[in-house]
C-alpha cells in the first residue's frame, strides 16, 4: 500500500507540473501588468558575437545527487498541500460545478459560532456580514476561487510571522479584505501592496520606496510591517475589532467615532460614527474569515495558483543583477522572477555587497544560481544588460527627483534651490519657454553637476581640495574663471546657497590637473585617455566633468561593448 501512495505522489506531481504553464499564465493575468515593451536586441552586435563574450563563462551546472535530495525533501513536505488543491475534482457535498448553494440565517450563526470557540477575537453575524458573505460567496466566486488558490502561495509566511509577533493567526485574512492577496495592488490614494501601506506609514516601519524598489511590494518585508503596525495599535485600544476600523481609517477617525459614542471603546457602539467605508470593513474581514473556512461548503474551490511558496527558496544577491540576466543565464521564467519579488519595479536588483537583497525562486534554480553565481553578475543578455548600463540606470534613477511647482516660484528661484541652471531644468523637462504653473511637476537631477555644453572640454580635476582666499573686487564668477569651474560647483564645495563672499574667506577648490596626468593626453582634436588596470567606462566618465559612458563609446566606434584593457587609448572629447 506504501509503494501505491508513493507511486501515486509522483504521477501527481508531474501532472501538476506539466500543467503549471497553464496555470501560471492564469496568476500572471491577475497580478501583473504583462504590456510592458520588451528592449530590442543590441543594435550592432549578434547572438554570435554575445555569445562569443559570454563564452568565458563556464556554467557550473547542480550535481545529480544534490537534485535528487532537494526534489525528495519536496515531496516529503509539500505534497499535503498539492494534494489539497486538487480536491475540486472530489466534490464532497455532491454538487454540480455550477451550483451555488444558499443556507438560512441560522445555518451562517451557527458556522461563526464555531470559529468563535478558536480564536480570541470575537466574530458576530448579522445583516452587515450576511451582505458580505453574498458578495465573495456568490457574487465573487471566481475571485474568490483566485484567493483560495493563492492562500497556499501567503498564508504559510504571512502565519509564520503573525505567530512571530503573537497575533491571532486569523488576522491573516485582512490582507484578503485589503488586496484580495494581490502584492502588487495599489489604491486610489496611494497605497500599495500585499497590506495597502501609504507611503508615510510605509515609511514609520521601514520599507524603503525608491525609483527601483518598493519594499511595500516586498510579500515578508510587508507583513512584518503589518504585524508591528497591529501591534501598535493594539497597545492603544486593546480590541481588535478597533485595530482593524483603525488600520483602515487612522487612529484619529476611531478615536472621534469613540467621542461621539460617549468614550465606549467597542466597535459595533462607535460603528454608526465611523467612516462609510470602515463601517464595512469588519463585516468584510468577518465574511472572509467564515468563507475561507467553509468554501468547500459553498462548493468554491481553489483555482490553482501555478506553484506555491513551498515551492520556492531564498538566495541572497551581492552585485547588482537584472531579471534579464537570471532568465537568459539560469532559465528561470520571467513571470516566476516577476510574481515572487514584485518589490523590484523595473526588473533591477540594485545590490550591492554593504547592500545586498533577497530575491525569491523558484527551488529548481537555486542550485544553478549559488554555482554560478559570480558567473551571473558578469553574464551578457542579448538584451544589452550588462554591469556598467545597469549602474548607469541606477545612478540616473538615484539622483533624479521631482519638484512641484508652488505659487510664486520661477525656474529661476528653483534653479538656485536645486543648485543647477535654468537651461538644465528647461533640457531635463523638455520646456521651450520658461513659463511654470502651480502644480507644475519638473524632473530634477540632484547631483548638481552642469550638464557639458556642445563644444565645452571637460577638466580633469585633481582629487584633493585646495583653498583660494578670496582678494578685495573679487565674486564667485571670477573664481570660478579662474579654476575652470562653475558658480554651482563653488557653492556645492562649500556649502554656499547665495552669492555673497568676503575678503579673506577661504573657498575650498578643485584646481584642474597642472600638468596633465599620466593618463591624459590631447592629440589633434581630442582629449585621449589611457587606460589603467582596473579602470571601466564608467570609472573614466567620472573622472571627466560632463562625460558619460554613451559618449565615449560613440567617439571610439564600441557600439555597446564595454569592455576595455590597460593600456588602450579612448578618445574622451573634441578640444574646443
Amino acid at each position: 500500500m506504501k509503494h501505491n501512495t508513493f507511486a501515486t505522489i509522483i504521477v501527481f506531481i508531474f501532472v501538476l507540473l506539466s500543467a503549471r504553464v497553464l496555470a501560471q499564465s492564469e496568476v500572471e493575468e491577475m497580478l501583473m501588468d504583462t504590456t510592458a515593451t520588451e528592449a530590442d536586441s543590441i543594435p550592432g552586435l549578434t547572438d554570435d558575437e554575445i555569445e562569443a563574450q559570454n563564452s568565458g563563462l563556464a556554467f557550473v551546472e547542480d550535481s545529480p545527487i544534490t537534485k535528487m535530495l532537494d526534489s525528495l525533501f519536496r515531496i516529503k513536505y509539500f505534497n499535503d498541500s498539492l494534494f489539497y488543491l486538487d480536491s475540486a475534482s472530489v466534490n464532497q457535498f455532491g454538487y454540480q460545478p455550477a451550483e451555488v448553494p444558499q443556507f438560512a440565517d441560522s445555518i451562517y450563526n451557527q458556522r461563526i459560532e464555531a470559529l468563535n470557540r478558536e480564536t480570541p477575537i470575537q466574530f458576530t453575524y448579522n445583516k452587515h456580514v450576511r451582505s458580505f458573505i453574498d458578495l465573495y460567496a456568490v457574487k465573487k466566486r471566481e475571485l474568490t476561487s483566485r484567493v483560495l488558490g493563492l492562500s497556499y502561495v501567503y498564508f504559510p509566511m504571512i502565519e509564520e510571522l503573525l505567530d512571530r509577533y503573537d497575533i491571532p493567526l486569523e488576522m491573516k485574512y485582512l490582507a484578503v479584505v485589503e488586496s484580495a492577496l494581490n502584492p502588487t495592488a495599489g489604491s486610489h490614494m496611494g497605497a500599495k501592496g500585499l497590506w495597502q501601506f501609504m507611503y508615510g506609514t510605509g515609511k514609520v516601519y521601514k520599507l524603503k520606496v525608491t525609483s527601483l524598489v518598493d519594499d511595500r511590494y516586498d510579500p515578508y518585508k510587508a507583513t512584518e510591517a503589518a504585524c508591528q503596525h497591529m501591534l501598535d495599535l493594539y497597545d492603544i485600544y486593546q480590541d481588535w475589532f478597533l485595530v482593524l476600523a483603525a488600520y483602515n481609517s487612522g487612529a484619529g477617525n476611531v478615536n472621534r467615532a469613540i467621542r461621539r459614542a460617549g468614550g465606549v471603546k467597542d466597535y459595533w457602539a462607535i460603528w454608526p460614527f465611523l467612516p462609510r467605508e470602515t463601517r464595512g470593513y469588519v463585516p468584510a474581514f468577518i465574511a472572509v474569515n467564515y468563507v475561507m473556512n467553509y468554501a468547500a461548503e459553498h462548493n468554491l474551490y481553489p483555482t490553482h495558483p501555478g506553484i506555491i511558496m513551498g515551492g520556492t527558496d531564498t538566495v541572497t544577491v551581492r552585485d547588482v543583477l537584472s531579471f534579464d540576466q537570471l532568465n537568459e543565464m539560469l532559465g528561470v521564467p520571467m513571470g516566476d522572477l516577476r510574481f515572487f519579488n514584485p518589490q523590484f519595479k523595473k526588473d533591477i536588483i540594485p545590490a550591492s555587497t554593504e547592500n545586498p537583497y533577497i530575491l525569491r525562486l523558484p527551488s529548481q534554480y537555486v542550485g544553478a544560481y549559488l554555482n554560478n553565481e559570480t558567473e551571473l553578475y558578469a553574464f551578457k543578455t542579448k538584451k544589452g544588460v550588462e554591469r556598467e548600463k545597469l549602474l548607469e540606470e541606477i545612478k540616473k534613477v538615484s539622483d533624479r527627483s521631482v519638484h512641484i511647482v508652488r505659487s510664486g516660484e520661477n525656474l529661476g528661484l528653483i534653479a538656485r534651490k536645486y543648485r543647477v541652471s535654468i537651461n538644465q531644468l528647461k533640457a531635463w523637462n523638455n520646456m521651450r519657454k520658461t513659463t511654470i504653473y502651480p502644480g507644475q511637476k519638473l524632473i530634477v537631477y540632484s547631483s548638481g553637476a552642469p550638464m557639458a555644453q556642445a563644444g565645452e572640454t571637460p577638466v580633469k580635476r585633481s582629487s584633493s581640495s585646495t583653498f583660494h582666499v578670496v582678494k578685495s573686487g573679487e565674486n564667485l564668477g571670477l573664481i570660478a574663471k579662474k579654476y575652470q569651474c562653475s558658480v554651482t560647483d563653488l557653492r556645492e564645495w562649500n556649502g554656499i546657497s547665495g552669492n555673497v563672499i568676503r575678503p579673506g574667506q577661504k573657498l575650498r577648490v578643485y584646481k584642474p590637473d597642472e600638468p596633465v596626468a599620466k593618463s591624459t593626453e590631447t592629440s589633434g582634436k581630442y582629449i585621449i585617455h589611457t587606460v589603467r588596470s582596473g579602470d571601466t567606462l564608467w570609472d573614466i566618465a567620472r573622472e571627466y566633468d560632463g562625460v558619460t559612458v554613451d559618449q565615449i563609446k560613440k567617439l571610439n566606434k564600441l557600439g555597446n561593448k564595454s569592455r576595455i584593457k590597460p593600456g588602450q587609448k579612448l578618445k574622451i572629447a573634441t578640444v574646443g
